[in-house]
């Protein structure tokens, strides 16, 4: 019964108010994105949700566009500015996807939305993880966040799915704030970003 109707409503409720609380830090922190990063001021992107849906996830952004000589956008570490990298640390970009959590897209707690792309490339027990609303935050990212192994990752995703209840959730969330003030797991090192999956990794 939680997983199924008390877990949305939750959701709906909890983000609906962080959405209002939160409302005057976001409009400032558009601002400062655009003023030392330039338009646009969200990060949009595709990605998969529960059943495989797929849904624009929006970010404030983080990095600049800046390119090569011939066009093509320099690695991510080296587009990442001071700000934007504050940003990443402190899991501020990731404010504006409570309207996703609003939507319906996404949950509180869940596994991490990642690319589209990665459908083709999961097995049978890693694609159960679109069993459920992704989420802001998962039991993944309290337990390592972006220095897991991908199959240590899609574990940790799968046990979530098959184990859902509001205890294992309200741990999550607690345990979140943890991993924000510490600032741990951000980033693979030498990356701005995890490194891509590949099956066998």
């Amino acid at each position: 019964m939680y997983a199924r109707w008390v877990k949305r409503l939750l959701d709906v409720l909890a983000a609906s108010a962080l959405g209002l609380i939160t409302l005057p830090l976001l409009l400032t922190l558009m601002l400062l994105v655009r003023f030392c990063l330039g338009s646009p001021i969200l990060f949009s992107q595709e990605r998969p949700g529960l059943n495989d849906r797929v849904f624009t996830m929006r970010k404030l952004r983080s990095m600049t566009n800046q390119v090569d000589a011939g066009g093509v956008l320099l690695p991510d570490i080296d587009r990442l500015t001071r700000f934007g990298s504050w940003l990443r640390r402190s899991s501020m970009d990731e404010l504006p996807e409570i309207w996703n959590v609003i939507r319906g897209d996404m949950s509180f707690v869940g596994p991490r939305p990642l690319l589209v792309s990665y459908l083709e490339r999961y097995d049978a027990a890693q694609r159960l993880r679109h069993n459920v609303r992704p989420g802001l935050t998962g039991l993944a990212q309290v337990s390592g966040r972006n220095t897991l192994p991908w199959s240590d990752r899609f574990e940790l995703d799968v046990w979530y799915t098959r184990n859902i209840s509001f205890m294992l959730d309200l741990s999550i969330l607690w345990r979140t704030f943890a991993v924000v003030l510490l600032r741990r797991g951000i980033a693979d090192d030498g990356s701005a970003t995890m490194k891509e999956f590949r099956p066998g990794t």
